[in-house]
């Protein structure tokens, strides 16, 4: 995983393959950070990013009906192709993956030559 609970110490958060672990030095100087709570999170985005749009977070049967319709089937279909490649680096390979097959990737139209 890459997200680590803010309350640990050095020695607890010391993982060669968490995230927190390389880069984090305390719970105020972390690599990643994960909110405590919903209403948590949607106070540290307003206070981050004051000009940001915050949309309600989605939560219980609406964020599982948003999961199954729009992130498993991308996911699904990423981790069927990373098993017939079977890449020496997955995870880079994954990415590149999700990037290039992003369904809301922006579409650019060249316009046409009048």
């Amino acid at each position: 995983g890459i997200y680590l609970p803010p309350a640990l110490t050095r020695e607890q958060a010391v993982v060669s393959t968490q995230s927190t672990g390389i880069y984090g030095t305390d719970d105020q100087r972390n690599a990643v950070h994960g909110s405590d709570s919903q209403k948590g999170a949607e106070r540290e985005i307003r206070f981050y990013f004051p000009d940001a749009v915050v949309e309600p977070i989605s939560s219980g049967d609406q964020a599982t009906d948003y999961l199954v319709k729009n992130v498993m089937p991308v996911l699904t279909n990423g981790f069927v192709e990373l098993c017939k490649v079977k890449p020496d680096d997955p995870l880079t390979w994954i990415a590149d993956w999700l990037l290039a097959n992003n369904p809301n990737k922006p579409q650019v139209q060249e316009p046409t030559a009048a």
